[in-house]
């Protein structure tokens, strides 16, 4: 794996067999360039097996409801104007 540097112009030219060279951690980081300064880096992600049905349930116990908060209880009073996206007071 080695990291590698490339030009706007060329990264637009190459860009999907350089994220796919990624993706197979060929290339650890792409640096971008744009008139000789970085305007991006382009990594794989750190755990490709990634699967987002990890996270389910990760805040779970982390929020409270004061006792005695109704949830069901309407939070404004006012009539709502859809049509003009404003709350009518």
């Amino acid at each position: 794996m080695h990291d590698q540097t490339l030009t706007v112009t060329d990264f637009k030219a190459q860009c999907l067999d350089l994220l796919k060279q990624i993706g197979e951690r060929r290339i650890g980081t792409l640096t971008v360039t744009r008139h000789g300064k970085p305007v991006a880096i382009v990594t794989a992600p750190p755990d490709a097996t990634f699967d987002a049905r990890q996270i389910y349930g990760c805040l779970r116990g982390t929020v409270t409801i004061p006792e005695g908060l109704d949830l069901t209880e309407p939070v404004f009073e006012g009539e709502i104007v859809a049509a003009r996206g404003m709350l009518h007071l």
